[in-house]
């Protein structure tokens, strides 16, 4: 078995874990192929520039298409809302925490960066929503691997990064975090934390095996938040946070479209039975433009065209 990943540290490991699970539930074993994306042969361009559909999966769907990989292991949030023919996601793993984090050189968090201070993220989503708090900070784009924006701080181009902290907690660099972002600060982005395989619609030879590994509670979460993705007809580059889970017995979706420089917020939540998350995603979608999303949308989209 030949599993397709991107050669980012943190892609590898995700791949390795993939790895290492198939073996643990069936005995098989499986080899990493390392593929280069779009994404990460423009590592230096912004993601609003080379467009954010797609760019770090795209040259993996295709080794799978042709034969090259028989699996694609990829984060959640890099996947376009629309999945080729002949493609499909098997199992979507346990997901790790949803939640972003800052690393700064300094001592403090968020609250702690001097006035104008420099902070490299290059999600719009965390731009607007952290503008909310701190207006007076001075975002900068911020490309690359977890190691090279990390460096990039180090260096002094940056005060402080933000970054996912799924990432720095599987490549056990838990200990850098300088604060924890609460997602009624920061929304994530959808699909945050979680690892989807992804392979043929044809090798149903698969599926018994990755259906040991296939988790309910993410998968339903994850569902839920990509309907509202695509209701709102947007990719990962633009300014939404959600974050699905499950309460109880309930799945709760929170949802949240913010104008690039922050001025301008629209929030909605909304619960219903796990086995309706698509419609749940649907349905907070429509609050949102219902309550003036759809205007900040298009005010992004033009901002960046």
């Amino acid at each position: 078995m030949r599993i397709g990943t991107r050669g980012s540290l943190l892609a590898k490991w995700q791949a390795e874990h993939v790895r290492k699970r198939i073996f643990d539930v069936s005995g098989v074993e499986a080899e990493i192929v390392i593929i280069r994306t779009s994404g990460d042969k423009l590592a230096q361009a912004p993601l609003t520039q080379i467009g954010g559909k797609g760019v770090f999966i795209k040259e993996l769907e295709d080794a799978l298409l042709e034969g090259a990989v028989d699996l694609a292991v990829h984060s959640v949030k890099d996947v376009p809302t629309e999945t080729p023919p002949r493609l499909y996601f098997p199992a979507v793993l346990p997901r790790e925490d949803v939640r972003d984090c800052v690393v700064s050189r300094a001592p403090g968090g968020l609250t702690a960066l001097r006035e104008g201070a420099r902070v490299g993220t290059s999600s719009l989503r965390r731009q607007a929503q952290l503008r909310r708090v701190r207006r007076d900070l001075d975002f900068r784009d911020l490309r690359g691997n977890v190691d090279t924006r990390l460096r990039k701080m180090e260096s002094g181009e940056y005060e402080a990064v933000v970054l996912a902290k799924a990432g720095l907690d599987r490549l056990g660099l838990s200990h850098r975090i300088s604060e924890i972002l609460s997602p009624e600060i920061c929304l994530p982005a959808v699909g945050q934390g979680a690892i989807a395989i992804e392979s043929r619609t044809t090798d149903r030879d698969l599926t018994e095996i990755l259906d040991k590994l296939d988790h309910a509670e993410t998968r339903n979460a994850v569902v839920a938040e990509r309907a509202l993705l695509a209701e709102l007809q947007g990719g990962c580059q633009i300014p939404v946070g959600a974050w699905g889970r499950l309460e109880r017995d309930d799945l709760v979706l929170e949802a949240c479209v913010v104008s690039v420089d922050g001025s301008e917020c629209v929030r909605e939540r909304g619960a219903g039975p796990p086995g309706n998350a698509a419609e749940l995603g649907k349905d907070v979608a429509r609050r949102l433009l219902a309550n003036g999303a759809g205007q900040i949308l298009e005010q992004a989209a033009r901002q960046y065209e």
